[in-house]
Parts: structure tokens; sequence; C-alpha cells
């Protein structure tokens, strides 16, 4: 039977949107009903390119019932396949993990599968739905939300805004799932003095999102590094959409090669380090340039950071930092270079530094770091 996809457009912030129109239709691909895909927001080149990934006119591979357009955060997007039965896991697991049933906030894009795993587990378990409005106060969301336990999935970035400005409100949660980009230790040790019951989540459209929590694997899900972090069991895509050879590439023996620098302790918890393809070679040291971001904001003069390599003639390649200033501070590679030298080691170090007004965003809440890079340099 010739299987078809459907596509919906992004439905942007909005509870009536998102109810009325993406939240049926993952019903209707959690049964195995009608195969489905949404579109992320953005410009009409964005828009185009993830069309021409999901590739509608051709029929759908078998076992595939939600195709996310994954973020590119490592190249170009992929249309990652996903069973329903991955889906279904990988919500029970995480309902599991994290002490139960509860109502969901969705505050996180409903194209991502971070944003789509929310709205999985209000499905499997039948609790409402709350979308946070755009522009909406976080308190005023939570205060819509059915009673009991609540959680939410927040990127780093928001989970450090309601830090500032609405810590009670994210108090009132009974877990809330930090993922998409690597959390800072320091913003997860001050959320968790400030009483949040944050959770790290580890994982990516090909694991239905989150798979490890808190370097802790869910149950069914197994972990090993190899040359890389390497993931198996329920939650795993079934491949690329129309790539054949990528699918062959990633997916081995039932393991999926996730293409992230990790190491596991004596306990199987695990860390991840960041992407291989993201490593910098300077001098012959291998740099993580996630790393450095974190070390450098933590310096009071630095709100947000970006950190990524370029050819050197003497270095190989050379730490390049795009910064974004804390309010009324002027960093200067000056003073940078030896903060970052001091805890991470010379070779760590910026030796270019480019002030930004923000970091950039890809659709999924990660930075886009290739985007900065292709803006500094080309500027």
């Amino acid at each position: 039977m010739v299987r078809q996809l459907s596509l919906l457009p992004a439905p942007g912030r909005s509870q009536d949107a998102v109810l009325r129109t993406v939240e049926p239709a993952l019903r209707a691909c959690l049964a195995g009903e009608a195969p489905l895909a949404v579109l992320p927001a953005g410009p009409a080149a964005a828009v185009d390119a993830a069309r021409a990934v999901l590739r509608p006119e051709e029929a759908l591979e078998d076992g595939a019932d939600l195709v996310v357009v994954s973020s590119g955060s490592a190249g170009r997007g992929r249309g990652v396949l996903l069973p329903a039965s991955a889906l279904v896991a990988s919500a029970a697991a995480t309902l599991e993990r994290l002490g139960g049933p509860g109502a969901w906030l969705l505050a996180l894009p409903a194209s991502a599968i971070a944003g789509l795993q929310v709205m999985c587990r209000s499905l499997v378990v039948g609790c409402p739905l709350t979308v946070l409005e755009e522009h909406e106060r976080l308190a005023d969301a939570l205060a819509r939300m059915p009673g009991g336990r609540r959680y939410t999935a927040l990127v780093p970035t928001q989970l450090r805004r309601y830090l500032d400005a609405e810590p009670d409100a994210l108090r009132a949660f009974a877990g809330v799932l930090v993922g998409g980009a690597a959390t800072d230790p320091a913003l997860l040790e001050r959320a968790r003095r400030a009483g949040v019951a944050v959770v790290t989540s580890y994982g990516m459209s090909e694991t239905a999102g989150g798979c490890v929590y808190d370097g802790v694997p869910l149950r069914g899900v197994r972990v090993r590094v190899a040359d890389g972090v390497e993931i198996a069991g329920p939650t795993l895509a079934v491949g690329y959409r129309c790539d054949p050879d990528g699918t062959a590439a990633a997916f081995v023996d039932g393991w999926f090669r996730t293409r992230d620098a990790g190491s596991l302790d004596a306990d199987g918890h695990l860390t991840v380090h960041g992407r291989l393809d993201d490593v910098v070679v300077s001098g012959g040291v291998n740099v993580a340039p996630q790393a450095v971001e974190a070390v450098l904001r933590e310096h009071p003069e630095v709100a947000d950071a970006v950190v990524f390599g370029r050819p050197d003639d003497e270095w190989g390649q050379r730490v390049v930092a795009a910064i974004v200033p804390a309010p009324g501070s002027e960093p200067c590679l000056g003073a940078l270079r030896p903060w970052v030298a001091e805890r991470l080691g010379g070779p760590a170090a910026p030796r270019e530094l480019h002030v930004i007004a923000a970091v950039p965003l890809l659709h999924t809440g990660k930075p886009d770091r290739r985007g900065v890079a292709a803006a500094v340099l080309g500027g």
C-alpha cells in the first residue's frame, strides 16, 4: 500500500492553532492512520528547503509515520523517518522517569521533535495540552494548566530567561526538561539552587527526542561510545527520507551513530562533549566549542557566546568567539583569553573576537553556529 506524506504549516505560538491543526494530525499519525510532517516556521527559503527534503510527492518509506526535518546543525537538514511506536515508547519512558503522568506546557516549536514530543506525551496520557502563547508570561500560561503534576520542556536560552524573570513559575513544574543544545553547568547549578526541578535531556530527531536524562538512558535505551556516541533501543528512527546511503551509514546493526563526542563513566552515565564535526584542532589540541562557550558565558561581561574555528597558518585552526555583551559591558579579547585559558588551557582561549547583537537560533532552538560563522567571517 502506497502511503503519502501530509504536510502541515507551522502553526506558530497559538493555543487555538496548535489544537486545531497539529494535535489532531499528530493523533492520527500515532494511530498509524495518516503520515505527517510539520513544516518549520521561517523565511520562505527555509520552508522551501524543508519541503524539498520532505518530498511529499513521493511514496513514504515503510515503517514511517512522522517525518521530522532535523535542525541542520551539522549541515543541511534531513527528513528523519520515525515510526509511531518510537514516539509512544519515548513518551511512556519519559513519563515513567519523571514520576508519572501530568499536564504539559508546549513552549517549543511544534515542527521540532522536542515540541512534537511534548504533544505526544499529552496525547499518550490523555491530558489537555497547554500552549505558551507568543509574548505570554510563563506564570500566565501556568495558570491556564490543569492542576496536579505539570511539566514543560525548554532550551537553555529559555531556561536562562525564565530564571531571570520568573523563577517562581519555573519552580511550579514537577519537571523541566532542558535540551536542544548543551546546557552550561553553571546554568544548571543556578536552576537547581533556585529550586527548579530541571532535568537535562540528550537526544535528537533520530532518537525521537530525548533518550538520556541526566546522563542515564531511558528504559530500553542502550548507549555505547565507539568513534562517537551510539544509541540503540525502541525510540530509534528507521532512517532518512529518500536517502538510503545516509540511512545505511548512520543506522548500523540496530545502532544509530550520532556523530557526538562523549564518554561513559563506570556507572554508565553519559557525558556528551559536543559534535565531532565541531571540534576545533588548534596547535594539535582538540578544543570543544561548547566547553569554551560555557566558560565565556560565566564571564560577567558576556551574556551569550558562539565559538567556532577558522583556518590559521600557524595553528592549523584558531578558536574564534562571537559574543553578545552583557548590558553596559564592552568585553575585549585581552580579558577573555586569560579567563578561558585559566579554566580550559591555552589552546582553548579564543584568538579572535567578534561582537554580535544576539545569537541566532535554528528552528529547533539550537544556536546556529554555522550561521554565525558565515555572517562573521563573510562580513
